[in-house]
């Protein structure tokens, strides 16, 4: 087994097709076809079905693919190491949580692409559990999460900030001639959830069920964008970082109904794997992000 052979392997899965893979690795067809059967026969299994000129991968061919990619991203790191200079350079794989991303890191992701524009950035947006899973496999560098205070053998977690929550409803809510709610208001209420496994709907579901508290109805979106327009709409009550509603609530249009407790805390953390190397590039956004918290 060769590195370049996994390459050729890799570049075949994420393609589906031998053809592609040859034009975009500038080998003869014949050359790829070849690579994948030595492949096969040195694990003795099939990595692809060939159904037609439609091909997919099997089982093994599965299993393969998520140690492939881990083993050429860890080739690439130990050829960075060994031959890049210590000028930030390269990709690196940013795993951000929507609402970080939209209001509070694009003026610093802005300010490091102006100091180190050799270095590509790659977005990727997700859950905590997503970005736990990820740093573990190795397929973002480090992560911006939104969480409770992190707490885990395998990561290195620096807090940034608190981010306060708050329940917001739109301008003409009947929550607030109350000038402030309770938990057990939410059960006259339609409540807009996040996506599942986002951390404060985590912790507001858990807070619910423990005093046995079920919302008159409930809606679920993954896009806060489309939370803050059914807020807005009257369709319900939502759950959200004040930095995500901060522009609405300046406008006047979103009123903070004011949960007198429990109180929701969240932190802004960036999160890195303890055995990833710190590359020049990493390094860089480590310092930069030092200096904007």
């Amino acid at each position: 087994m060769e590195i370049r052979q996994l390459k050729i392997f890799v570049t075949v899965a994420e393609e589906k097709s031998f053809t592609r893979a040859a034009q975009i690795m500038g080998y003869a067809q014949s050359n790829i076809t070849t690579q994948v059967r030595l492949l096969e026969e040195e694990f003795n299994t099939r990595l692809f079905e060939r159904l037609g000129k439609r091909i997919a991968l099997t089982p093994d061919g599965e299993k393969l693919l998520h140690h492939a990619q881990r083993l050429l991203q860890y080739a690439f790191e130990v050829k960075e190491a060994m031959t890049s200079s210590r000028e930030p350079n390269g990709i690196l794989n940013i795993g951000i949580a929507e609402s970080l991303c939209i209001f509070k890191l694009p003026t610093l992701l802005k300010e490091y692409s102006r100091i180190y524009p050799q270095v590509k950035l790659v977005i990727r947006q997700g859950t905590p559990l997503d970005f736990a899973r990820w740093l573990r496999e190795n397929v973002i560098d480090v992560a911006f999460s939104l969480d409770q205070l992190i707490n885990d053998d395998d990561l290195i977690a620096k807090t940034l900030c608190e981010e306060p929550m708050i329940i917001v409803g739109n301008d003409e809510h009947p929550l607030i001639a109350k000038g402030c709610m309770e938990l057990k208001d939410i059960a006259q209420e339609s409540f807009i959830y996040t996506e599942r496994n986002c951390s404060y709907r985590s912790v507001i579901e858990n807070y619910l069920a423990d005093s046995k508290i079920k919302p008159g109805s409930s809606y679920e979106f993954d896009s806060i964008e489309a939370i803050k327009q059914f807020v807005l709409s009257g369709l319900g009550i939502a759950l959200l970082p004040y930095a995500a509603v901060e522009k609405e609530l300046s406008a006047g249009n979103m009123v903070d109904l004011r949960l007198i407790e429990p109180k929701i805390e969240m932190y802004s953390q960036i999160v890195y794997h303890k055995n990833k190397w710190l590359s020049p590039s990493l390094l860089s956004l480590l310092d930069l992000v030092n200096e904007y918290f």
